[in-house]
Formats: structure tokens, sequence, C-alpha cells
């Protein structure tokens, strides 16, 4: 079966001189739910990566599907299922690569210098700021792979918002921008949204892109206007949780599990 991450890779090598296709196909392994092998169970929320030694580096291997991942060790073995984001910083520094996808169509060796930026350019955070907008009105001029990118993106923020509308906006001192307004976001999970349209924005290949992010209940009166002028996500309801032991490390992206 063909994943999100095989249809990212196949468009970056599709045309590799476009930085665009190869900045969303990082777009898509930071935002993606890895699957690292690991050398025994987790303890706690210690890991312990199994190493593969090669002629030029130290690589730790991760799949985007368990059942990839099962079919490379051979049978079912212990792992810590963790977004790209939260494996490139854990990586990051420890003179380790990643090999993902082995023996699948993405199959991607990332040298410990490519860690080391990714995880870099994920550390950006949005800056936090209080406005509420004056005027609203529809989106217009925003770039077709924006749009995608996002759509793509809050596909996989399951159960953290019932939905976003992306409307044009205008602020009391005169600034002009696109905000996007996040409807019932789940408590606490904010900053995770904030961050995961940052990352979007930051691998869409647009030079000074700007979008606001707002949180707003469902009974605020302004939401009304969101629905009339706005281009409206829908975020996926969550899965109902699975008890995994091997899963458990790195399901909080602001608690990374730890290297042993």
């Amino acid at each position: 079966m063909t994943t999100p991450l095989d249809e990212a890779f196949a468009a970056m090598q599709a045309t590799p001189e476009d930085d665009t296709a190869r900045l969303g196909y990082y777009d898509r392994l930071a935002a993606s739910e890895l699957f690292l092998l690991l050398e025994d169970e987790a303890q706690g929320n210690t890991i312990r990566p199994r190493i593969f030694p090669t002629a030029d580096a130290q690589l730790v291997v991760a799949f985007d599907r368990e059942e990839r991942l099962s079919g490379f060790a051979g049978a079912a073995a212990p792992y810590a299922a963790l977004s790209g984001r939260v494996l490139a910083g854990m990586l990051a520094g420890q003179g380790l690569g990643l090999a993902v996808n082995l023996d699948a169509p993405s199959e991607m060796v990332l040298e410990a210098s490519a860690l080391s930026w990714l995880a870099e350019t994920l550390a950006n955070r949005p800056e936090e700021v209080e406005e509420r907008p004056e005027e609203i009105s529809a989106p217009a001029g925003l770039p077709d792979r924006l749009l995608s990118a996002l759509d793509a993106r809050l596909a996989s923020a399951e159960g953290l918002a019932r939905m976003a509308y992306l409307v044009a906006v205008s602020y009391g001192d005169g600034r002009r921008s696109h905000l996007l307004a996040f409807v019932e976001p789940l408590p606490g999970a904010e900053p995770s949204l904030a961050r995961a349209v940052g990352e979007t924005l930051t691998f869409s290949g647009l030079e000074a892109g700007v979008l606001d992010v707002g949180f707003f209940r469902p009974s605020d009166p302004v939401c009304a206007r969101f629905a009339r002028m706005g281009l409206r996500f829908d975020l996926p309801e969550a899965p109902k949780p699975e008890v995994n032991a091997g899963a458990n490390p790195g399901m909080d992206p602001d608690k990374p599990p730890r290297l042993r």
C-alpha cells in the first residue's frame, strides 16, 4: 500500500532539481509517525535503538508502517512510535544517521548532518501574539502548494481540533494577513497546532511566508464569519487509543524519549 511518505518521496525523485518537492518530502517526514527499531523493549521513557554500522556511518532504522518494520526485522520486534520531528530532534548531535523505509518504495538514508539541519529547522517556533481581526474576507493569492501542504498536515492532526478556517484578515493597526483559525482545539494542543502550521510554512518553499494562527471556541461570534468567508479544513477525529508497550515513548512531542 502506498503511503503519504511514498508519494512525497516519489515527487522528490521525479523532480530532483525542484527544491519545493524536496522540502515537501521533509515536511511529510517530520509529520509522519515513524516506527523506530529498538534493541529491546523501552524502559520507561528510555529507549535503545538498534544501530547498524556501515562503511560510512552508523544508522538507526525507522519505517512509516509497523508491517514494514516487521518485514525488515523478519518477525515482531520492539519499537518506539514517534513523529519524524521528535526523532530528528532526538538523534541530532548523536553522530547517527537515519535509514527510512528500507526495502520500501521510499527508501532513504539521512546522514547525521541532514538530521541536524532538519532538527534545527523544526526548532523554529511561531511567535505568540494576541490580536482580534477587525475585517474578515475570503482568502486570496495563496499558492496551491501551500494549501495542499496545509491540507495534508491538518489531516495528520487527529483529534487536536474540530476544524480550521483559512481567511484573510486585517487588524486594528492596519496589518493585513491570512489567519488559520482553529475551532474547539483540544486543551493543551494549541502549541502543537501552531508549530505544525509553522513547519508547513517553513517547508513550503515560500519566501517571507506569513500565516497567523488563532484558536476559538465554537460559541465565539466570529466563528460564524469564518464559516461564511473561510476555506474550511476538517480535522479527523482521534482514533481510539491502543495499548501497545512498544509505542509509548515519544507520544508527547514535548517529552521526547531518551537514548541509552
